[in-house]
Formats: C-alpha cells, sequence, structure tokens
C-alpha cells in the first residue's frame, strides 16, 4: 500500500511512520510519500526517517520519497493522511496573541483561536479535498488537520465517508481510565461521544458490566491520573462522567485564560521557538547517523512534559504524571484504521464522522466523535445514548460555530465571521467579536478580507 502525509515536514511525522516500521504484516505499507511547502522541512524529516528506520533494523522497511508538488504526492496513493498547519506556528502564535489581548481563550481549536484557525484553514482543506476527488479518487483520507472536526466535515463535502478524522485525546482518557480499573485498553467498551475536542467518557464496560461508577467513588483513584487531577474529584462526580481534556478551557474558563495570560510564552509561541531549533539542527549539513532522530527525541519529550501547562497551573496540579507521557496515540489510530479498511479487519475505534442517525439533536452531516465498527467499507458510527442535556447545550452551540466558520470561510464575508466568533459559548461579546476580526484580519494576510 502506499500513504501519503501531507504536512509531510511535520513535527509528529516520525510517529507515524515508526507505527508503520513495526507492522509486519502482508498488505502493509511499503511507501511513504511526504508532501510539505517547505522544502527545509522535508529534508530534515527525510533525515528523521531515515535514523529511525536504521535503528528498528527492520529490512523492509517503507521507502520514503519527498515532493512540494501536491498532485504527484497524491497520485497512485491507497491512504492520505492530512496533518497540514495553515500559517505554521506563527500563525498559532497569532492566534492565541489576538485572543488574549480581548480576555478571551486563544487555544488553537478551541474558543476565539480555534475560530480564526478554522477560517484560515478551512479553505485550503477544501482546495485539498477537491485535488484528492480528481487525482486519487479511490484514496482513504485520514485527517489530523485541527480543528479536527470542523476540517472533516470541510473536506466530506467533496469526499463523503471516505475521510474520517483522527484525534489521540479519547485515546489516551479511555486508556488511562481502562488501566486504573484494571483491565487492558483493547478488553474495554468506552462509551465515548461528543464532538472533537469535546467529548466526554459516560461508561466504561468490562465484560459487559459498566465500571465506571466504581471509579467515580475512588476519590484517590480519580485525582491520580490527568483528567482526574484537572477536574477534580467531586467536579466529576457531579458529571457523572469524565470529559476530554479540552472541556477544562470551558468548565473553568476564567482560571485557564488568566493562566494563560500570565504565563511567559503562549503555547504556540513557545512550540514555534522549541521548533525553529529542532529542524535547524536537524536540517545541519554533516550531520552524522542518528543525530536527527536524537534532536527529534530530546524535542518531542520536552513538548509532550510541558503539554497543557496552563491548565495544569490553573487547577493547581503540578508536572505531568509519567504514564501520562506515555505514547502510543494518533499514529495507533491511524494505523489501525488503516489496517481495518485495506484488509477488512473488524476494529472499534472512537472516531471522527458524519452522524447519520447516530444523535438526534444533529443533523445527518455534522461530524462528530463516537465509537465506529471500521471494516472494508469505512468506519460506521454506533449507536449510543443520547447526551445530558449540559452536554447538548455545548455540543449544539459548538456545532452551529462551526458551521459559521464553515459558512464564513466560503462567502469571505465579515458578518459571516463575526456571527462564528460571537456564538462561541467562550467569546462572551458581539462587540468583542468584532475586534477579535478585525485583529485577526491584520494579523493573517489570508484573512485581510475580513476588515
Amino acid at each position: 500500500m502506499r500513504l501519503t502525509i501531507l504536512g509531510g515536514g511535520g513535527f509528529r511525522v516520525p510517529l507515524v511512520y515508526g507505527a508503520l516500521l513495526g507492522d509486519h504484516a502482508e498488505g502493509r505499507v511499503s511507501h511513504v510519500t511526504l508532501y510539505d511547502e517547505d522544502p527545509a522541512r522535508l529534508d530534515a524529516m527525510a533525515r528523521v526517517l531515515t535514523d529511525l528506520a536504521a535503528a528498528a533494523k527492520v529490512p523492509d522497511a517503507p521507502a520514503v520519497t519527498a515532493t512540494r508538488d501536491l498532485d504527484e504526492a497524491l497520485r497512485g496513493a491507497d491512504f492520505v493522511f492530512s496533518a497540514i498547519r495553515v500559517g505554521g506556528l506563527d500563525g498559532r502564535a497569532a492566534d492565541e496573541r489576538v485572543a488574549l489581548a480581548e480576555g478571551v481563550l486563544g487555544q488553537e481549536t478551541v474558543g476565539a483561536g480555534g475560530v480564526a484557525y478554522g477560517l484560515r484553514t478551512v479553505p485550503v482543506a477544501r482546495r485539498i479535498a477537491r485535488r484528492i476527488a480528481r487525482v486519487a479518487p479511490e484514496a482513504w483520507v485520514i485527517n489530523f488537520t485541527n480543528p479536527a472536526g470542523l476540517v472533516t466535515e470541510a473536506m466530506a463535502e467533496e469526499l463523503g465517508d471516505r475521510v474520517i478524522g483522527i484525534c489521540d485525546s479519547p485515546v489516551g482518557l479511555g486508556r488511562r481510565i481502562a488501566r486504573l480499573l484494571g483491565a487492558r485498553p483493547q478488553d474495554a467498551w468506552i462509551d465515548y461521544v461528543g464532538l472533537n475536542h469535546l467529548g466526554w467518557v459516560r461508561g466504561l464496560r468490562i465484560g459487559g458490566r459498566d465500571e465506571l461508577p466504581r471509579l467515580l467513588a475512588d476519590t484517590e483513584a480519580l485525582e491520580s491520573f490527568e483528567e482526574g487531577r484537572l477536574f477534580g474529584a467531586e467536579w466529576l462526580r457531579s458529571l457523572g462522567a469524565i470529559p476530554n481534556e479540552y472541556l477544562h478551557y470551558y468548565y473553568f474558563n476564567r482560571d485557564t485564560v488568566r493562566a494563560y495570560q500570565e504565563a511567559a510564552q503562549t503555547r504556540g509561541a513557545f512550540l514555534r521557538d522549541q521548533q525553529r531549533g529542532f529542524y535547524a539542527e536537524a536540517g545541519r549539513a554533516g550531520l552524522p547517523a542518528g543525530a536527527a532522530l536524537a534532536a527529534w527525541d530530546r524535542t518531542r519529550a520536552e513538548r509532550e512534559a510541558t503539554y497543557m501547562a496552563e491548565n495544569r497551573e490553573a487547577a493547581g496540579v503540578g508536572a505531568r504524571d509519567a504514564s501520562d507521557l506515555e505514547s502510543g496515540g494518533y499514529e495507533k489510530v491511524a494505523l489501525a484504521l488503516m489496517r481495518a479498511i485495506a484488509r477488512d479487519e473488524r476494529a472499534t475505534l472512537i472516531l471522527n464522522v458524519r452522524n447519520g442517525s447516530t444523535l438526534s439533536v444533529l443533523d445527518a452531516g455534522a461530524v462528530i466523535e463516537v465509537p465506529c465498527l471500521v471494516d472494508a467499507n469505512g468506519a460506521h458510527p454506533m449507536g449510543v445514548e443520547q447526551l445530558p442535556l449540559h452536554a447538548v447545550g455545548l455540543v449544539t452551540a459548538v456545532k452551529a460555530v462551526e458551521r459559521e466558520i464553515l459558512a464564513a470561510a466560503a462567502s469571505g464575508a465579515r458578518a459571516d465571521a463575526v456571527k462564528a466568533f460571537a456564538l462561541h459559548p467562550l467569546v462572551d461579546s458581539v462587540a468583542v467579536a468584532r475586534r477579535l476580526v478585525d485583529g485577526y484580519a491584520t494579523a493573517h494576510p489570508g484573512l485581510a478580507h475580513l476588515r
């Protein structure tokens, strides 16, 4: 099989390639094409992958080629993995800065920052989807481009059910809960439902029995893992569920905004500076074998250790636990998804797919994040219990915002963009929404038409 990675110079590409190196079954990926617009990033990443293959000592490692020509990258692809970042980390840092200046959240997928990122990304995602439909119509598209649910819905306008969104947050959450309850993650059924970065674990069944109430009753166990420490045992018991970590931005919004404002550097600015150092080192001439991979490993360890640091600061819970730093997120989901489709090996995975009739509060075309049965015909959302009212409010409000982003990206109209910002639950004023549009139009050349 042939896999094309859009955003092939991106920092997390080695995770995907590393997972492929461990796949020795018949019908595995034999060739990987990296597509990126930045030749320096492509070169650095190709070096890391060469080091990875050498370290793994795999004689038949997938061949790697790199290109800046999108059509060339797409031709012959069986799977297309989309992990682009429109505007790069400079764009993310600007998203955070503009929002925080208005006293609202600037996180890349949540709040004003997520709206701005969506406005920049959706037009590009739509163009890519059209090229895939024309050049590689039989390819399956796995989308990790953020905001993942929104971008998957935009690409589905052209690709239908052949585009499937993935995220590592539900996987990590389910894994941590299962292990606390003494079960192997693969043996547990995780009742998870919502939108990307806006979902809840409402049950975890082991041998047909829901064991989540046992965890909710145990304060010590609840506060021994990432989400338990972030939200606190009392609030989790009040909800009767374990929220995705990104719901901390909603439930503790003032606290997190204040922590972000007081931080020496925003997350986007930190990653921008960190990755500049990595790409400069990995791309240096005369680098000895293994040095690019070593630089990547060091950078990734620091990146993971500082993830959501401001939220932990707001919650007063300190550094991440070593168990929360474990790898095995979206790259393993992507590999399991490709295996299930290519080999018709049925699997149950939490994915971003079109709703159909799964959630009655949303229309059929709305992309949701739920457990899916995957086979050779794609991903099929499984039946779930309907959401409680407090969750319905958040899910429908955020989906309405996503629809306004799609409309604004298509129309280019300022009024549509203002509406997208103003309707978000974390933007508390139409006047603020108008100033946000002005700020982002100034910060991003691609949004200058919104002034």
